[in-house]
């Protein structure tokens, strides 16, 4: 049986694979002409570089995807980054163990993102009315986490003054692989950062696009009334992918947390812009019930690319910036165009 350019035509259309490939020809593109201003711009070291620059944004693109393809919004992800990142510091400062520090980071960030669900899918608050209140929310409890003020570094001395030299340099150990586990450690040429991105997006991308709960996604995002006529719990579906938002971004929060050796109550500011562009440049529909974490990943090089590129070009910030936002609009607005088109 032949293959014919309407099937080809629809197998682009298919939750975003034509977008896809088109922003990947975009980055393929962007990469030359970066290497042709700056013979630095492929070599290893700026490659390295340029994967450890990119892991955050896949993780946050991935948070803001989920929720993206349900048709809803999430605008608290800066927010809940930098709770998690406050929380994290601030325990492992009071000589919490780091792992304890961090699961009781994601917890609180897992609370966010379930008040969140229930806020969108049972009492009908608008995305972004709900979101932007969970974002105040959660900025606060950042604030408060250390009393107002940032924490001293997770590593000082100051931290274990009052426990015994055994037990202090058991924890100086505990906070030095936490920090090597999500920010400094290299396995070959790459950062732990990225390694921690890529296990991410291989488990959310597997759960998206091979398990029922993925297929139940994307129906609620295409048409949230069929998928209730259908059987489908608009609630658990809604849940689910904010608590996937909540999470991915407390992970950040922690990567924050590994980099700087702080809390740092402004973590996470403007990240939601981070976390839509990624999501938008690499496909996934501001409209509900399409797009792919390839996508993703590519919308997240895109980003990081134009950013590492342009500096090396010596190009103004502030142009960087326009550059991006062009970008981001023409990326939603094609997708409405097409959208319009394909009804």
């Amino acid at each position: 049986m032949g293959f014919s350019v309407r099937d080809l035509q629809k197998t682009f259309r298919k939750r975003g694979v034509g977008q896809v490939i088109v922003v990947t020809g975009f980055l393929v593109v962007l990469a030359v002409i970066f290497q042709v201003l700056n013979n630095n711009f492929l070599g290893p070291r700026n490659i390295q570089n340029l994967l450890r620059q990119i892991a955050p944004f896949i993780i946050v693109g991935i948070a803001q995807s989920y929720v993206l393809i349900t048709g809803n919004i999430d605008l608290s992800i800066g927010s809940v980054l930098g709770m998690s990142c406050m929380i994290s510091a601030t325990l492992m400062t009071h000589t919490v163990p780091p792992v304890i520090a961090a699961l009781i980071a994601l917890a609180a960030c897992l609370v966010i993102g379930i008040a969140n669900g229930f806020l969108v899918a049972q009492f009908k608050l608008p995305p972004f009315i709900a979101t932007l209140g969970t974002m105040t929310i959660a900025r606060g409890i950042a604030q408060i986490s250390n009393g107002s003020r940032n924490t001293r570094a997770i590593d000082s001395s100051e931290n274990y003054k009052l426990i015994s030299g055994e037990a202090a340099d058991s924890l100086r150990s505990q906070v030095e692989a936490f920090k090597n586990f999500f920010y400094y450690h290299k396995i070959g040429f790459l950062f732990s950062t990225i390694i921690v991105a890529l296990v991410l997006w291989v488990i959310f991308n597997f759960i998206l696009t091979s398990t029922k709960t993925g297929r139940h996604l994307y129906a609620v995002g295409s048409n949230v009334e069929a998928a209730k006529m259908s059987g489908i719990s608009v609630l658990k579906v809604t849940l689910v992918a904010y608590v996937v938002s909540a999470l991915c971004s407390g992970v950040v929060g922690l990567i924050q947390t590994a980099q700087s050796g702080t809390g740092d109550m402004s973590a996470g500011n403007t990240y939601e812009l981070y976390a839509v562009a990624a999501s938008v440049i690499g496909g996934v529909s501001t409209l509900g019930g399409q797009g792919l974490l390839v996508g993703t990943i590519v919308g997240a090089a895109i980003w990081s690319t134009l950013s590492n590129g342009l500096s090396l070009a010596n190009v103004p910030i502030a142009i960087q910036n326009i550059t991006v936002g062009i970008i981001v609009i023409i990326s939603v607005l094609s997708d409405v165009i097409i959208r319009q088109r394909n009804k």
